[in-house]
């Protein structure tokens, strides 16, 4: 037994197994948390139209014939404009030096831009960890912009990554991808797979990701939050989950759980919004929410949700810490 865990619950594997950690970088929004989902197979980072929507580093974990492949996904890296940010930026830049190879993703619905060339930046400031261009969101565009896009994302690595400390030639590979309907996901996996260095499996068979729970739960009502809310909402949202409580008396074969979480905004005004007219809002965020933690868990769950204006906790290092930032 290792770590309370069997050893036979582990994949086998010989002498040439490979395992080891990778990262999605990118600006906000640029697809790595549904990329994330899309190679571990099941929803283990929330996703959203609205950027900076990842605050913790989920590790998804993909398990595949020879090889295991933990996947970190990170928040976006981005110029901070709150202590929020500067602790999510530092976030990224401990995981990166932590890891085994970078999987730098850039939007194909977008041109590289200043976000791109700042993070191309950071990354140079990494050294020897192999970096992988992934153009993400190939379904977006017509296949016929597919090839300027790959283009740019050469000439992206050519001026920031090469030379004799990096690749020589700028990145590792380049790899188009959609994680939305699947296109070269498996590509994706098996690059990855091959810059990891030989290595018994890390996580045991069957395990997806090792993010606890409370934290998985938080960020799902978080996501359900975040549907249809003002631009200057998504950044002041935050959510804790006070307690998860087995109902009493409940039958073997009918389990309930109760889950009380908070959700925390900086403005009066904000809370009016998530809880909407005659509390509506809240009750959509809930019953969304209860679908998805339902799903997580197995189990049917009563989830009982709360708003909270938590001042100005963006700016705030203690509330920060409260709030597990």
């Amino acid at each position: 037994m290792t770590d309370g865990v069997l050893l036979d619950e582990f994949p086998e594997h010989d002498e040439n197994y490979r395992a080891g950690f990778a990262s999605f970088v990118g600006r906000p929004n640029a697809g790595k948390s549904t990329l994330t989902n899309a190679l571990v197979g099941e929803k283990v980072a929330i996703t959203s139209s609205k950027p900076q929507t990842t605050r913790h580093t989920v590790r998804g974990i993909v398990t595949r014939q020879g090889a295991q492949l933990v996947l970190v996904d990170t928040p976006g890296l981005h110029r901070p404009r709150t202590l929020l940010g500067s602790r999510l930026n530092d976030l990224v830049v401990d995981t990166l030096s932590e890891v085994d190879a970078i999987g730098f993703c850039l939007p194909a619905d977008e041109k590289v831009g200043p976000g791109d060339r700042f993070i191309a930046a950071q990354l140079a400031k990494v050294s020897h960890k192999p970096v992988v261009a992934l153009v993400t969101k190939i379904d977006t565009v017509a296949p016929s912009q597919v090839p300027e896009k790959l283009i740019a994302a050469d000439q992206l690595g050519r001026e920031h990554l090469a030379g004799e400390k990096k690749q020589a030639d700028g990145f590792a590979a380049i790899i188009p991808v959609s994680a939305v309907d699947g296109t070269q996901v498996d590509t994706v996996a098996d690059e990855l797979t091959k810059m990891m260095p030989i290595s018994p499996p890390l996580y045991p068979t069957g395990e997806l990701t090792d993010e606890p729970e409370a934290v998985m739960i938080g960020e799902l009502v978080r996501e359900a939050a975040l549907e249809d809310v003002r631009d200057e909402l998504p950044h002041s949202i935050a959510v804790t989950v006070e307690e998860m409580t087995p109902r009493e008396g409940r039958p073997d074969d009918r389990p309930l759980l109760d889950v009380y979480a908070t959700i925390h905004v900086e403005r009066d005004s904000q809370k009016a919004i998530i809880i909407g007219k005659g509390a509506g809002r809240l009750k959509q965020i809930g019953s969304q929410a209860r679908q998805g933690i339902t799903k997580l868990l197995g189990t049917p769950v009563h989830l009982d949700l709360r708003v909270k204006v938590t001042k100005e906790w963006q700016r705030d290092a203690k509330k920060l810490n409260r709030l597990g930032f």
